[in-house]
């Protein structure tokens, strides 16, 4: 039987300031993508722009997702012209772009300052997710994760995480925004970082996403995943009002302090608190709960039996998640028999553990596969918003 790889392969939590989220435009223009709606118009009335006619650069951004403002043939040439002087529309560049043998897609795009992120598109026969990221890096250093052995670099901005929709929008030629048949039909926030940990600026991208005059997902199709960070839960539900995900993997806090340190300032009870008081959360919107298969670790019938009696009175579903294997990991994945036997306890018990089919694993685009080589840079800058909730919801106690 496996047992799990030794404690000095888990990382402690260190809370040290991160990087400005958002580095300028590749040419120092302002970026209009990831401003709200008031912001927009801030920005254009200096150029005598009415809110009619910001209401018309929404639309071709977001919906028709314009790349430059020569295409906005409903504006004045005049000031197509002023705007292509002062902003810009730029994305992330594509550094490099990799389609896996299921059809699952995964791009590293890279940022104007250089750092880079991934960004992953699973299709499926009737629908399409779009894994984003939130972080360059991740502070969790959840030992089963690849992200997690990359250093936290910055905080993404909201143009950039709403940048990557677009990006990969328009890899997937999807513009102007469909009603139906979507390539992108759901965003999940499971890509690289914690998003409760860059709250503001996640929320900001989610509300620009969930816009009815734009891209337009709704927020039933929105799902932001948390390795438990409590004290920000709540606000989630109630400001965002999207799917949560929960990163358990643990029934226990001994081993789930190493699997998921974050564990060591929030424990189960508590984690499992924030969730049933999870505003919107109910039997038609259950919360849920997932659960990598680490062979010999967490995978045991006492286990499954362990974790139907922590969800009794949580509206909640399982994602039963087969270990995808990264390079130099030590963890493996539990037996095909083993997780059948997990799920039918479970599915016995009356929970919904349905089996997550891996995809992506050829390019290492599953779940927990993602890095990236981005480094911090050395100059020090000040911290961003981001960093005040991370120093709230994070001390150094946890070290």
């Amino acid at each position: 039987m496996s047992q799990p790889p030794a404690k000095a392969i888990v990382k402690p939590i260190v809370i040290k300031p991160t990087l400005n989220a958002a580095a300028p435009s590749s040419d120092g223009r302002k970026a209009l993508i990831g401003l709200s709606r008031d912001e927009l118009y801030d920005e254009l009335e200096p150029f005598g722009v009415q809110k009619f006619r910001a209401r018309q650069l929404w639309h071709w951004i977001y919906f028709r997702g314009a790349k430059n403002f020569a295409e906005m043939t409903t504006l004045a040439k005049s000031l197509r012209e002023e705007l292509e002087t002062h902003f810009t529309l730029e994305r992330p560049t594509a550094s490099r772009a990799d389609k896996s043998s299921d059809g699952t897609r995964k791009w590293l795009f890279r940022f104007p300052d250089g750092q880079e992120i991934e960004t992953v598109h699973i299709p499926e026969d009737d629908r399409g997710a779009l894994c984003v990221s939130s972080q360059v890096g991740c502070t969790l250093t959840c030992s089963f994760c690849h992200t997690g052995t990359q250093t936290m670099v910055r905080n993404l901005g909201a143009g950039e995480i709403v940048a990557q929709v677009m990006a990969a929008r328009d890899d997937l030629g999807e513009w102007p925004s469909p009603m139906s048949d979507r390539q992108i039909s759901n965003i999940v926030m499971m890509g690289m970082g914690e998003p409760l940990l860059n709250y503001d600026n996640v929320a900001k991208a989610l509300k620009i996403v969930m816009d009815g005059d734009g891209i337009a997902i709704s927020r039933r199709r929105i799902t932001l995943s948390t390795s438990g960070i409590v004290p920000l839960m709540e606000r989630c539900g109630e400001e965002l009002g999207v799917n949560l995900a929960v990163s358990l993997h643990a029934v226990r806090d001994d081993l789930r302090d190493e699997l998921v340190p974050i564990n060591r300032k929030y424990p189960i009870a508590q984690l499992l608190d924030a969730c049933r008081k999870y505003p919107g959360a109910n039997n038609a919107r259950r919360i849920t709960f997932e659960y990598v298969m680490l062979k010999g670790v967490n995978d045991s019938l006492s286990d499954a039996r362990e974790l139907v009696r922590l969800l009794a009175d949580i509206p909640a579903k399982v994602n039963l998640i087969p270990f995808n294997p990264w390079p130099g990991v030590a963890y493996e994945c539990s037996e095909g028999r083993q997780i059948v036997a997990f799920a039918k306890l479970l599915n016995d018990a009356g929970l919904s553990a349905p089996v997550r089919t891996p995809r992506g694993r050829d390019i290492l685009a599953a779940c927990g596969q993602l890095r990236t080589e981005s480094q911090r840079q050395r100059k020090s800058r000040p911290a961003d918003a981001g960093d005040d909730v991370a120093e709230k919801a994070l001390s150094p106690s946890v070290e």
